[in-house]
């Protein structure tokens, strides 16, 4: 029989996950998703590429946007016909 791990031994994981925003506190999380691409690019435009608060905003669509959407905003952005206001 195998010993069981020591704490030691046991790999530390962290979870992270979108923090709450009273701003949009129903389950459905369209609104705070497209919010936070808007803000995404809005904090770059004022910013700068890459800067570090901005990767908040980045996290937050990543996580909570469908794959699908967020290649077509992209589409959208290139082509610019994307309807936000950015």
């Amino acid at each position: 029989m195998t010993p069981k791990p020591t704490e030691t031994e046991v790999p530390a994981i962290e979870i992270k996950a979108t923090p709450f925003d009273p701003r949009f506190p129903n389950t459905n999380q369209t609104k705070h998703c497209f919010q936070s691409y808007l803000d995404f690019y809005r904090c770059e435009k004022v910013k700068g590429e890459g800067d570090s608060v901005c990767k908040y905003f980045k996290d937050v669509y990543t996580d909570l946007c469908p794959s699908v959407w967020l290649e077509k905003w992209e589409t959208q952005r290139a082509e610019g016909t994307f309807p936000g206001r950015i």
